[in-house]
């Protein structure tokens, strides 16, 4: 199939295509006439990726287990566990640096509006 027909079935833009190539985490075969030919089971490889992509895993985290996740199971690959991990960690950072950004958020709204209070009050 060509990679606008990829591009259709998958959902991912011919330009993500395109890097996914770049990256060497898809591979299509490259016809006498420049023209990029992939195989079926690009649809797989490619909706692959789109899960790792949606879960927060990079181009470069992927790249390193891709093809055993698609020849095995997941469970079978090494090295998916520590990057999982490792994302896990990153977004608890993330969500206690969020938590204490929101804390101060409500600690200045309720600020702002008790003063507003006193104004209008007349204090």
């Amino acid at each position: 199939m060509k990679i606008g027909e990829l591009s259709k079935l998958t959902g991912v833009s011919i330009r993500s295509l395109r890097y996914y190539e770049e990256q060497g985490i898809l591979s299509p075969i490259r016809l006498s006439n420049g023209y990029r030919e992939y195989h079926d089971l690009a649809v797989d490889q490619v909706n692959t990726i789109k899960f790792y992509l949606n879960l927060g895993l990079s181009i470069e985290q992927i790249s390193g287990f891709l093809n055993c996740v698609l020849k095995n199971k997941e469970a079978f690959c090494k090295e998916v566990l520590p990057i999982y991990e490792e994302k896990l960690e990153e977004l608890d950072q993330q969500i206690q640096l969020l938590t204490m950004i929101r804390s101060n958020l409500v600690e200045r709204i309720t600020a702002i509006k008790e003063e507003r209070t006193r104004i209008d009050d007349g204090q």
